[in-house]
């Protein structure tokens, strides 16, 4: 029970360490940009705006669920999403369309038979999945500031 527990403490740190030092390279790299390229505020507002929406997509019920579903599957057709996620065909239905337009994954039609439909994640699917790991876990380890 010990080895787990210090496996756990031992992930946690290099995890941590991993998140702080890509947290230094993104402000470095941040802090370069707007240097050398002389980045108006305006040009700032409008990607921030855009991170927005991509926010607000992935914040959506079901949508994050999908992703790591696929992430951790890799594929998986609607009829495994529906068992796995515990989701009605509907709302699968509109959640994977809308995912598909956002070029968040891949929709593949085998046609059998029987006619199978499967689903992976597209590049931009899995960046975001391995950029959202690390947020939600450092939102949730960091302590509370004043």
């Amino acid at each position: 029970m010990n080895q787990t527990l210090t496996l756990s403490n031992e992930l946690r740190k290099l995890v941590e360490t991993r998140i702080n030092q890509t947290l230094k390279a993104i402000e470095e790299t941040l802090q370069h940009i707007l240097q050398k390229q002389k980045i108006s505020l305006d040009d700032l507002k409008k990607d921030i705006q855009s991170l927005e929406e991509s926010f607000n997509l992935l914040s959506q019920k079901w949508n994050l669920e999908i992703l790591y579903t696929l992430f951790l599957k890799k594929a998986a057709s609607f009829s495994e999403l529906k068992k796995i996620l515990g989701v009605n065909s509907r709302t699968l239905s509109d959640k994977l369309k809308s995912l598909k337009d956002q070029n968040y994954l891949n929709r593949k039609v085998n046609a059998g038979p029987p006619l199978r439909v499967d689903y992976t994640l597209a590049i931009k699917g899995k960046n975001i999945i391995l950029l959202a790991l690390p947020l939600l876990y450092y939102s949730r380890m960091l302590p509370l500031e004043n």
